[in-house]
């Protein structure tokens, strides 16, 4: 009986694996998560000069944000994929939207990552979108690593900030460093780990290295540095971290139990060395994943499988390009190779793959477990999509939410309906929105569109116009809940008897054909319920009966 090529490691394909970390940045809205980003890249070598968010027009913009509407708005609405070698480390960077409107695009990210950057404001603590992306990484296992930033600002007392992790959060919290004040007083940081103080020097916007200086607690120069009562307070602080007496337990951050804490400012470069150089030590490379079928996923064995989690259309304005992100699992990719796509039961070959640096490109030939591999063209892929050498390889990675705003998208020039029609249906692959079709409508329907958040519409808008020359109108609707639906017995596409209605709900199909109940309040939602007792109500698509295809 032979072994499934899935089980058991190549030695050289190992030896990739191990290099390969491949991770998110998550964080609240303006907690700096892009500008940390930015500078991972300063720091790796992969940029000389980084750009700023809040910096001038006639300075660059943001390698991560790369769309025209992140650009004016100075947020992030797209995950981006960043790939680059450091200290013999492949590193891939998924910096992923703060707006909680662009959430799901965040889970979905979290899904192709092995562990995660938790950026933290110093003076604001631990804010909601932070708990809410911490919970699905807790949910996930994915180790989590903190960078408390802003400490050029005025920030809360350190100790507080770990106790918040602790009481917030629930995750012990373990400091690798210490900040050496806050504010104007802000001099730098203390390495616990190697006893030494680093001292650094403000440059011009954060662009460039800040310079470093690398000196004992008690040395002269430290102390001349800092205010008297500042020096005496680290000191203070120090003393009762050590005298805590805990151990810093690499296997408890692994097992997501455990956080190490690094302070500093990422716009002024103050820790982001440091943080960048102990996270690539400490995080792990890739780990065995597990097929829907239970089977173990080794990193380094040689059979290949991956799985798409993100799909960009327009990355590229000069082509009407559409790129399917895929995190490979296991084995080794090569271009051109012939693989499964275990949805559709098809062969794919994947000729035009690429790595995406932001907008920029270049063609990769070979990847391993771990790595992000940007697979250009009209391929028939979905969100959520196995390739693999094998049909029983299925992952099923991918989250789904339900939409909390509804809307009409009418199309404003009937003679740009064909712009407008394949425009919509391009960028609704992506997963900024769900369309669905009312039941007993008759005709032509004008989309029916839901989104985890408003914000959501705007960008769709935004794209359609821009990329598609389509204008629109919006017409907001009236539900804020929508439950898919299946009967205790029968087949859920066809059911023999409808549910009974509450006030204002009504009954649609998501793009998929599953029957969906969009309801406009929590009471009607109960009322609904309670009538419909021999029916299934959840908050996400049921699963495709065996066989079925899901597109």
């Amino acid at each position: 009986m032979s072994l499934s090529p899935y089980a058991s490691p190549v030695p050289a394909l190992h030896r990739e694996v191990k290099r390969r970390r491949s991770f998110a940045i998550i964080s609240h809205p303006d907690a700096g998560k892009t500008t940390l980003t930015e500078k991972f890249l300063l720091y790796g070598g992969a940029l000389t000069l980084a750009g700023s968010v809040t910096a001038r027009k006639n300075q660059r913009a943001t390698t991560s944000d790369w769309m025209e509407l992140e650009k004016q708005r100075g947020i992030s609405v797209s995950s981006t994929v960043l790939q680059f070698e450091y200290n013999d480390c492949v590193v891939n960077i998924l910096d992923t939207p703060g707006h909680k409107d662009f959430s799901e695009d965040t889970y979905r990210v979290l899904t192709a990552v092995d562990a995660a950057v938790m950026v933290v404001d110093a003076g604001k603590g631990i804010e909601s979108q932070t708990r809410k992306l911490f919970e699905v990484c807790r949910r996930r296992g994915v180790p989590i690593f903190t960078f408390m930033n802003k400490l050029d600002r005025p920030a809360r007392p350190s100790l507080d900030l770990l106790d918040e992790l602790e009481s917030v959060l629930g995750i012990h919290a373990f400091p690798l460093n210490w900040p050496l004040g806050d504010g104007p007083r802000f001099r730098g940081v203390y390495d616990r780990e190697h006893k030494q103080v680093h001292l650094f020097e403000r440059t011009v916007h954060g662009a460039y290295r800040a310079p470093v200086s690398v000196k004992g607690i008690e040395d002269p120069a430290v102390k001349d540095a800092m205010e008297e009562a500042t020096y005496r307070q680290v000191c203070d602080e120090l003393e009762l971290l050590e005298g805590a007496g805990a151990d810093f337990d690499i296997a408890a951050v692994l097992a997501g139990k455990l956080t190490p804490v690094f302070f500093g400012s990422a716009a002024n470069n103050f820790g982001v060395q440091l943080l960048l150089d102990r996270f690539l030590a400490l995080a792990p490379p890739p780990l065995p994943r597990t097929s829907g079928g239970g089977q173990r996923i080794d990193p380094a064995a040689a059979g290949f499988s991956a799985f798409v989690f993100k799909i960009q259309a327009n990355m590229n304005p000069k082509h009407r390009d559409r790129v399917a992100f895929i995190r490979i699992v296991s084995g080794k990719f090569e271009r051109d190779m012939n693989v499964l796509n275990t949805r559709s039961g098809e062969r794919v070959r994947l000729a035009n793959s690429q790595r995406l640096f932001a907008r920029d490109r270049e063609t990769v030939d070979d990847a391993f477990a771990g790595d992000v591999v940007g697979l250009v063209g009209n391929y028939d892929l979905l969100i959520g999509d196995t390739l693999a050498d094998s049909p029983e390889v299925a992952f099923d990675e991918i989250p789904r939410f339900a939409p909390e705003c509804f809307a009409y998208l009418h199309n404003k020039s009937t003679a740009k309906y064909k712009r407008f029609r394949d425009g919509l249906q391009q960028l609704l692959k992506e997963g900024v929105a769900s369309e669905f079709q009312l039941l007993d409508s008759g005709g032509a329907q004008v989309p029916l569109l839901g989104a985890v958040g408003p914000l959501q519409f705007e960008v769709l808008q935004y794209r359609l116009e821009g990329e598609y020359a389509a204008e629109t109108r919006l017409e907001n609707a009236t539900w804020s809940i929508a439950r898919w639906l299946r009967p205790l017995e029968g087949d859920p596409l066809a059911p023999e008897a409808r549910p009974g209605l509450s006030l204002g709900t009504v009954l649609a199909r998501d793009s998929n054909g599953w029957l969906v109940a969009l309801l406009p309040s929590e009471w009607a939602l109960k009322t609904f319920t309670d009538k419909n007792d021999d029916w299934l109500v959840s908050e996400q698509p049921f699963a495709p009966p065996p066989g079925m295809s899901k597109g």
